[in-house]
């Protein structure tokens, strides 16, 4: 990581990319399977995405199918982590501090299939 913060926010935003990507994850699924599927990735899915759907009930308009409602809260998450977070942390240009969580896979990913 080029910059260096305080391990706090990448934790911060770690937790938060998680969330998110686990959220699209559960409507990606939602595809292929019933949301009271016994099957064990998508009971797994639901379980850990319900809590946060619950929190967002209040903001989620009645409209939404509700096989996408996970994305729309994904969707706060995503702008949490892209727009505010480097707002808070003082930064005027996006990127500096924009999703630190997909930066550091894709390092990963480039020093394991590297040229």
């Amino acid at each position: 990581m080029s910059a260096n913060f305080h391990p706090l926010i990448y934790i911060i935003d770690y937790i938060m990319g998680v969330i998110m990507w686990t959220l699209i994850g559960r409507v990606a699924m939602n595809i292929f399977q019933k949301q009271d599927s016994e099957f064990f990735f998508m009971r797994v899915f639901v379980k850990m995405t319900d809590p946060i759907i619950k929190i967002f009930r209040f903001i989620t308009p009645s409209f939404i199918i509700t096989a996408l409602v996970p994305l729309y809260v994904a969707w706060f998450f995503y702008m949490f982590r892209f727009y505010l977070m480097p707002y808070l942390m003082g930064y005027s240009v996006m990127g500096m501090l924009s999703f630190p969580l997909e930066s550091e896979i894709a390092t990963q990913i480039y020093q394991i299939f590297g040229k």
